[in-house]
């Protein structure tokens, strides 16, 4: 049996045995020699000092014994309140979520001072192993609540105001019901995977921008095919799925799901922010539905050499090629694409007679603005999210005074309500990007489409056919992107904002184009 000393000063169930069966011995010959003391004494010569290491032995044990019942009942209490605290930057974590959805920014920050707080608190603690993890939560919030700045709004005492891009009511022009179609958007997947962007919480910045470009500005409107005097009642957004860095079975899942659950007049939104997944080097680009590329939402490790594959010409298992939405196209579908290889998704069959549009961001950019991906969120998400932010984001204005911000918005909204009219007028715009005209959300992102498109091309930075985005169907060459009217306002937009020269003429733009 080994010394009390010699047990490990750590666990319960390690040294519990042992101390129950010497306490056991201890007490059975305690008990002996008092019942045999005479015996012990006069015949076997048992000296007063054996019967004192006796009761020192005794006192040992039990001095050993409370010693480690108090400490693991102080490392108990040391554990609970480390758990309790842990449960404290959960919940603080969550709240700063909630906080950025409702665009909350105010709060944020308060919640993000307080969560640094106790963070340093947490990693004072002795034995605590996850310290490093926390710090790495807090460094994400920080980053992605600067990096969501997208342009500083300031007031008259230069102070920085939160602006919401949330639809607003008298947004846009009323929708004359005969000539659009009767789609409303009723789900959203949201998808992100961009490996170097700015996160929090599973969700990157592509993602909660686009996450805020479909919702509604908190307002309440009255019902009037009810009483006059019924309560008002909140517009309904739609449902959105969010899926960061999703496999291709849960990518399918949800897009099924959602698929499945679509009444008659609904439509389904799809946007894709992920990186890059190019065809192979010796693919022939035969084949649009998986030959040129997708994007890639997962890099799945396995524990295989993914270099010494059988043939160059495999595809990553949890990239997303066009073909794999072919079996969706029976519904009607909206694609967002934000990735260099955009571009793969501007082919679709016409397999079942269903409106389908692809928004495609630009393949490249120009190099001033090749890390403010980064750090500000994908340009073309930017645009489809905030117009006016982007077009400051290509004009290198970091910041806007309140008043020359709305009157800026104002002049966007202007340029939107031109290009909405003549889409509506057109006789060549394929039906498709009317049938979904009838939704606020969809006809928005159309429209904002148009505005980046024409803010690029007439930009003295973006001399490359790369740098613009692309759509399917193509809208390039129609009148809604050759309109001089829009052109005029674009420039007096640059004007007020004084990057004009930044800006092409058309006639210099044509010569560019030669």
């Amino acid at each position: 049996m080994p010394a009390a000393a010699d047990l490990p000063q750590y666990g319960n169930i390690q040294w519990q045995s042992y101390f129950a069966r010497s306490f056991d011995v201890y007490t059975k010959l305690w008990k002996y020699q008092q019942d045999n003391r005479e015996v012990l004494e006069n015949v076997y010569g048992l000296k007063r000092w054996q019967i004192g290491e006796i009761a020192s032995k005794i006192g040992q044990l039990y001095y050993h014994y409370y010693d480690q019942r108090e400490r693991l009942l102080f490392k108990a209490q040391q554990r609970n309140r480390s758990e309790l605290v842990v449960k404290k930057l959960r919940y603080y974590a969550r709240n700063i979520v909630v906080c950025l959805l409702l665009r909350l920014m105010d709060n944020v920050k308060e919640l993000t001072k307080e969560l640094k707080r106790f963070v340093e608190e947490y990693k004072a603690t002795p034995d605590v192993d996850d310290g490093p993890e926390w710090s790495l939560v807090l460094g994400e919030v920080e980053a992605f609540v600067e990096a969501d700045q997208l342009v500083t709004v300031l007031d008259e005492k230069s102070r920085h105001i939160t602006v919401t891009n949330r639809f607003k009511d008298g947004m846009l022009l009323s929708a004359d019901s005969t000539l659009m179609g009767h789609l409303k958007l009723q789900d959203a997947l949201i998808v992100g995977n961009c490996h170097e962007q700015v996160k929090f919480s599973e969700l990157t910045l592509d993602m909660y921008h686009m996450l805020q470009t479909l919702e509604r500005e908190p307002t309440l409107s009255r019902d009037t095919s009810k009483e006059a005097n019924s309560e008002p009642r909140r517009r309904s957004n739609p449902h959105k799925y969010l899926l960061y860095k999703p496999t291709f079975s849960q990518f399918t899942t949800y897009l099924s799901t959602a698929m499945k659950e679509l009444p008659e007049d609904g439509a389904l939104l799809l946007y894709l922010s992920a990186d890059a997944a190019r065809p192979p080097p010796q693919s022939k680009g035969e084949d649009v539905a998986y030959d040129m590329g997708g994007v890639s939402t997962n890099i799945k490790q396995d524990g295989r050499d993914n270099t010494k594959r059988k043939s160059v010409l495999l595809k990553d298992a949890n990239c997303i090629h066009p073909g794999d939405l072919y079996p969706f196209t029976r519904r009607p579908l909206f694609l967002v694409v934000e990735s260099p290889t955009s571009d793969s998704f501007r082919n679709f069959p016409n397999l079942f007679g269903q409106p389908l549009v692809s928004l495609m961001s630009p393949s490249n950019l120009p190099n001033f603005l090749q890390d403010d991906s980064l750090d500000k969120g994908n340009l073309f998400t930017v645009f489809l999210h905030s117009p006016l932010a982007g077009f400051c984001c290509v004009s290198s204005i970091p910041d806007v005074q309140v008043e020359l911000w709305t009157n800026c918005q104002a002049m966007v909204n202007k340029i939107l309500a031109e290009m909405d009219s003549q889409i509506v007028k057109s006789k060549t715009v394929d039906v498709a990007f009317k049938q979904f005209f009838s939704d606020d959300f969809l006809r928005l992102l159309i429209l904002r489409f148009c505005f980046c498109h024409i803010t690029l091309k007439y930009h003295r930075g973006f001399k490359d056919s790369t740098y613009y985005p692309q759509s399917f169907p193509d809208l390039q060459g129609h009148d809604v992107l050759e309109l001089q009217l829009v052109h005029k306002l674009l420039l007096d937009l640059a004007a007020m904002l004084d990057v004009r020269p930044i800006y092409l003429e058309r006639e210099i733009w044509r010569i560019y184009l030669n």
